[in-house]
């Protein structure tokens, strides 16, 4: 059974869209790549709660390497307001990921602990 063809003189608007398409792709990944580069990622791996009044957050820092970095930490309660908060500095290292625990004292008690987020020393928020 033969392909039908494109009907004559659409040919032109088919190689238009499909290099506009390309072009559109292409410029996409490279938006997206350039955003995400050499930029501050963390983690969660975990949390325990080790009382009424404290929790216990572990996590993975990646960076560049030789940048220091600070992080907030939160403890949530069960209607996830914020009953506790701790600033972490990771500092600069030839290391580009780096594994952090820290305990979070709590104004009462905690059901998690979080990464709210994780700044580059000069930078933050």
């Amino acid at each position: 059974m033969p392909l039908p063809r494109p009907a004559p003189g659409t040919g032109r608007w088919w190689v238009v869209g499909i290099v506009g398409c390309t072009i559109g792709v292409a410029l996409a990944t490279w938006w997206g790549l350039a955003s995400s580069l050499g930029r501050v990622t963390y983690t969660d791996t975990g949390y325990k709660v080790l009382d009424n009044r404290s929790v216990r957050v572990e996590f993975d820092v990646h960076r560049p390497d030789g940048q220091a970095v600070t992080c907030r930490l939160k403890a949530l309660d069960t209607t996830f307001g914020v009953v506790g908060v701790l600033d972490v500095d990771v500092p600069a290292s030839s290391e580009r990921s780096v594994h952090r625990v820290a305990v979070v004292r709590t104004a009462s008690m905690a059901v998690t602990g979080v990464v709210d987020r994780c700044d580059p020393v000069g930078q933050g928020r």
